[in-house]
Parts: C-alpha cells; structure tokens; sequence
C-alpha cells in the first residue's frame, strides 16, 4: 500500500461534498508530474485529503477505489487521467499547514516542498504522524 495525499480547493470540491458522494472520481489535475502520481496509485492505496487555498489543513482520509482512466473533464484524446476515491474518515481535528511546517517529524513532506502540486505522495513515517496530529486512527 503506498501513501498520498491529494488538495482540493474546498469553494470547488469539498471534503463535505467527498462525503456526500461516497465515491468520486479525483478529476481536473493538470500538472504532468500530478498525473504520474495518479497513475501510480493503485486500488486500496489511501490518501490525506487536504483543502488548499481555504483552510490549507488535511482533513480525511480517501481510499482509491478505481486506479487511473481518462479523465471525463479532459478534452477527448488528452493525457490527463482520474481515479475513484472513497470516503475512509474525517480527522477528528484537521491538522493544518502551519502546524505542519513547524513539525520537525514532517521534514522533507513534499507538500511543504511543492506546495502547488495537487497529488504527492507521503511516506508512511510522515503519513503516521500526520494522522497522530489530527487523531485519526490508521
């Protein structure tokens, strides 16, 4: 099992609206590296989900549920692909930015590296501790 995390803008797809669909595609990502990234996850994967922009925290956790495929909001013939997430679980307390560029244990997380990427990975040392930061139970 590999370890990510995926940002979302909250005005455009909110953890509120993750959890109101149960399963939804993870669509929109248009960086080549972010694309990589998804087509490296694969079925039972999991991943933090973090609102950028608004409230800049993670705050539940997805499961991947479907590995990559065309993304339906790519222009037809594009490189860009999705997968299906699954609603896991809220953190109990969403563990914020600030909060994790202050922790000596998250040193090297690539989102405190590559703030813009909207997929990246997470090690299970930094995948740990950020889940002990927001007491969500692995």
């Amino acid at each position: 099992m590999a370890y990510w995390l995926v940002k979302s803008e909250p005005d455009a797809f909110s953890w509120d609206q993750q959890v109101a669909a149960g399963v939804e595609p993870w669509t929109g990502v248009r960086n080549h590296l972010a694309k990589r990234h998804l087509m490296a996850m694969r079925v039972g994967d999991l991943a933090l989900f973090y609102h950028s922009n608004v409230g800049k925290a993670v705050v539940g956790v997805v499961e991947v549920v479907r590995e990559a495929y065309p993304d339906p909001t790519a222009e037809p013939g594009s490189p860009w692909v999705a997968v299906d997430v699954k609603t896991v679980g809220p953190f109990p307390r969403p563990v914020t930015l600030a909060e994790m560029k202050v922790s000596p244990r998250l040193e090297g997380l690539a989102l405190l590296r590559q703030s813009r990427l909207s997929v990246m990975p997470v090690s299970p040392e930094h995948w740990r501790t950020i889940c002990a930061m927001g007491g969500f139970k692995t």
